[in-house]
């Protein structure tokens, strides 16, 4: 997970909290960035797990970090015994990663990696809020991750931007269009997520024609960027249209999920 997220962006937040672990990239997606929210449960990762936040009632510890640099401090972890992460305050504070390695002797080989952090003050905290899902116009599952990468490395040869189409009938098409050349791609049948609203009723998409595809113009390297980060193919993978405003990925994969949003080029 930490390899996928050091692809997707060079600096993020990590939320702590007594029971999950948050990535975060909250670059303002109104002002054209793309926003991130990778979820994980502790209990998947962490045998033991102790955490003590600012204060009882606001029991949580944000800090900007390079993923880069967790990513290959986890790297030497491969075939360890054991790890164990920690904040500390080594000159700066720092999240300090202990790695113990199966030794010949009886005794053990511990790597310490010492991983600079900024600890986020917590009048910045709503900056980092869980992005609400968009009210969207198509929901749909995609084909499989490599085969989506492929193609669209491809195009980006030819065109900086490509269009995602997609109906609810399960059809969803990748477009590039240029002065010179117009190129698609089609997939059939790739399935509607069944999504209820809260209040328990199907979701409003219901009302719409099945056959009308919602579609969004966004930034190739970016949509690249995402598929290129995948090194897993998660067991769920889906993705949301606001025509013309934003599209929503969601990957799912045992105790994992991760969110991406790309918003649309005017």
């Amino acid at each position: 997970t930490i390899h996928t997220i050091a692809k997707l962006t060079k600096t993020c937040a990590l939320r702590l909290t007594v029971d999950k672990l948050y990535f975060i990239l909250s670059d303002k997606v109104a002002n054209g960035g793309v926003g991130m929210w990778c979820e994980l449960s502790q209990g998947s990762f962490f045998d033991e797990f102790q955490m003590e936040g600012v204060a009882a009632e606001h029991n949580e510890i944000y800090l900007e970090l390079t993923p880069e640099n967790l990513a290959r401090a986890f790297k030497t972890a491969q075939n360890a015994k054991a790890v164990k992460i920690k904040l500390t305050n080594k000159h700066c504070p720092c999240l300090t990663v202990a790695v113990e390695l199966p030794s010949l002797s009886s005794s053990s080989r511990i790597v310490t990696h010492d991983i600079p952090v900024r600890v986020i003050p917590r009048k910045l905290w709503s900056d980092y809020r869980e992005p609400v899902v968009p009210d969207f116009d198509v929901s749909i599952y995609l084909p499989v991750l490599k085969t989506m990468k492929s193609i669209v490395e491809r195009m980006k040869n030819l065109s900086n931007s490509i269009v995602i189409e997609a109906n609810l009938n399960g059809d969803m098409n990748l477009k590039i269009e240029t002065e010179l050349v117009s190129v698609a791609t089609h997939f059939k049948e790739l399935g509607n997520p069944p999504w209820v609203s809260g209040n328990g009723s199907q979701n409003s998409t219901q009302e719409r024609d099945p056959e009308i595809m919602a579609e969004a113009r966004i930034d190739i390297k970016k949509l690249l960027q995402f598929l290129a980060g995948q090194q897993v193919n998660p067991t769920k993978a889906l993705c949301n249209i606001v025509s013309k405003r934003i599209v929503h990925f969601i990957l799912l994969q045992e105790e994992v999920s991760l969110q991406y949003f790309i918003p649309a080029l005017a």
